[in-house]
């Protein structure tokens, strides 16, 4: 938690400064009621006390009372300023480092549990700072001056206090040390409440279809039970507090009066007006003793699952990154080459390669594609080049440099990247395919239309409402596969990267617009280099060189001829989707 604070801006820092600083006014002026209470009641008790000295002490009590009434506001202002802004700053840290992160990292932490600590914990923490600037800081002081206060009031009705007080902070300590565990146990439920609900959501046509509805209801039921059994549990053990406290309050003012009236009773008729007098004085401070304690025990309410919520947000605030950034601008002899070192990969903590050796050369204008049965490394390869993973052996060179020595920014400047599954922004048609400038400026909207034209979207985008600034739904739920991979694609053609790279990008397109497209892309991006992953034969027939991948060893390179020829595996891959004599004749 203390090293959270440590991102407390400046802004905050003065906040803080002045609510303590009003705080201490704030104590001194209720510490200052009971004091005119106290002469008050000394007064209507003392024979020729004239009226007016009574009105004097009451108007000032109320001064007091009012001015407390302000310095509260001010300072239950400034503390939802510093909440807030804490907040503000932890989502944007924690955004940050997400962004920063490579695939390794996300799949460590999983994406609804990064949700979770983006919003849940992060929200647990402002409640605790909202809160705890108001009873952390200004309860210790209360108690401590209302002590001071009271110590020279009678020893009996210090001890009460002292008595009263001990038992409040037992009962929360034993309640602090059951609940702790549990609170780590719900965030880590709520994280798989997040994770279940975001599978059920984008899954739920194959729910529906497969009549899986009840299956999914079971177990999003054990997990919701699971986590409400929990919080009941929680809930219960707090519940003990209010009757508790309600006990020790109550207890404290019966015994304060016991214990004056025995007082009272032996005590001279003069004693007794003065103990009278610190009875009352007694009663309100011991109320204000108790009350602060009480405002530290709803903060410790709060603070197991803060900090719970704090160690989750450490968590990722100082994961390793692993993949770092380089120093090189990017500023080369080299234009559009990608090249392979013997390269070799294997996922972090798994123990078998998933690339092994591969070795090939791109120069500016080539196309290289890569095909392979499922799992074969296509993609994998592929995602060594943008550094979603680095190699761990050999080396993966653009432009002559390896792609470590990079900034990641002149890396990405370089390349035009089409995943897999094709992914769309909420917003517009020109904001999704401008969505990157390249580290240039603005793309114009010329530069979008050309770029739909060339990737054979334009028929549709301007059947849309208002065409090119037509709605894109978040994930693109308002358009079909084929049209955001032909948007994907029109997206990295608008970067006018040197390298375009192509992970199985075409798949969702029907034959006649695949040939189409690739016919209008290979002319457009002819001074570029093209690298395609691809399952499709007719996809890479023209390809300059065709690498075959199996079980991540490079079996066959070489044109498509020349692959029919020597490679088994590429002509088995070649023949299950086209007859001999289409192939012969391709």
């Amino acid at each position: 938690m203390i090293k959270l604070f440590k991102k407390l801006e400046r802004k905050e820092l003065i906040f803080i400064i002045i609510s303590i600083t009003l705080m201490l006014f704030h104590v001194w002026l209720e510490l200052k009621v009971p004091d005119y209470m106290s002469t008050i009641t000394r007064l209507v008790q003392t024979e020729g006390s004239q009226m007016n000295d009574i009105l004097i002490e009451g108007f000032k009590m109320i001064a007091c009372a009012f001015g407390s009434l302000i310095c509260s506001i001010i300072i239950s202002y400034f503390a939802a300023c510093v909440g807030s802004g804490f907040s503000n700053t932890l989502r944007k840290d924690i955004f940050s480092k997400v962004e920063k992160m490579g695939m390794a990292e996300i799949k460590k932490f999983s994406t609804s549990s990064l949700i979770t600590r983006t919003t849940n914990d992060v929200m647990q923490v402002e409640m605790l700072v909202g809160m705890g600037l108001q009873a952390i800081v200004k309860a210790p002081i209360m108690a401590t001056w209302a002590i001071f206060k009271i110590l020279d009031k009678g020893f009996e009705w210090s001890i009460l206090v002292a008595v009263c007080v001990a038992i409040l902070l037992t009962t929360v300590s034993i309640l602090m040390i059951i609940v702790l565990p549990r609170f780590e146990r719900v965030q880590k439920l709520i994280d798989k409440i997040n994770g279940i609900t975001r599978e059920n959501l984008s899954g739920i046509r194959v729910i529906r279809a497969f009549n899986a509805e009840k299956y999914q209801n079971e177990k999003f039921g054990e997990t919701n039970d699971e986590l409400t059994e929990t919080q009941l549990f929680n809930q219960r053990c707090f519940a003990i507090m209010n009757p508790m406290i309600n006990l020790i309050m109550n207890g404290l003012t019966l015994g304060i009066y016991i214990i004056g009236a025995i007082l009272i009773n032996k005590a001279m008729m003069l004693d007794k007006i003065v103990l009278f007098s610190n009875m009352v004085v007694f009663s309100s401070y011991g109320m204000h003793v108790i009350m602060s304690f009480l405002m530290l025990t709803m903060t410790f309410m709060l603070f197991p699952r803060a900090q719970i919520s704090a160690k989750r947000i450490n968590a990722v605030l100082d994961e390793e990154i692993s993949i770092k950034d380089g120093t090189f601008d990017g500023k080369t002899d080299e234009v559009g080459t990608v090249e392979f070192k013997n390269v070799s990969f294997k996922y972090p903590d798994a123990d078998e390669y998933v690339l092994k050796d591969i070795s090939f050369k791109a120069k500016k204008g080539d196309t290289i594609a890569f095909i392979g049965s499922t799992g074969s490394g296509k993609s994998t390869l592929i995602n060594l080049i943008p550094r979603f993973y680095d190699a761990t052996e050999g080396e993966v060179l653009v432009d002559g440099v390896n792609v470590k020595d990079y900034t990641l920014e002149a890396l990405n400047n370089k390349l035009g990247y089409v995943p897999q599954k094709a992914v769309m922004f909420t917003g517009t048609v020109s904001s999704n395919v401008g969505y990157g400038n390249n580290g240039k400026s603005a793309v114009t909207l010329d530069k979008i239309k050309e770029a739909i034209d060339v990737a054979q979207g334009t028929d549709f985008v301007r059947k849309m409402e208002d065409d090119y600034e037509g709605h894109v739904a978040r994930g693109g739920t308002n358009l079909s596969g084929g049209q955001k991979q032909r948007l994907a694609i029109a997206r990295a053609i608008a970067r006018d990267p040197e390298i375009y790279i192509f992970d199985d990008s075409f798949s969702a397109l029907d034959y006649k617009t695949d040939a189409i497209l690739r016919k209008e892309l290979k002319e457009y991006t002819k001074d570029a280099t093209s690298i395609i992953v691809a399952q499709r034969i007719g996809t890479i027939l023209n390809a300059d060189t065709i690498i075959v991948l199996d079980e991540g060893n490079c079996v066959g390179i070489g044109t498509h001829q020349e692959l029919l020829k020597n490679c088994e595996v590429y002509k088995e891959i070649a023949l299950s989707q086209l007859s001999e004599e289409e192939l012969k004749n391709a």
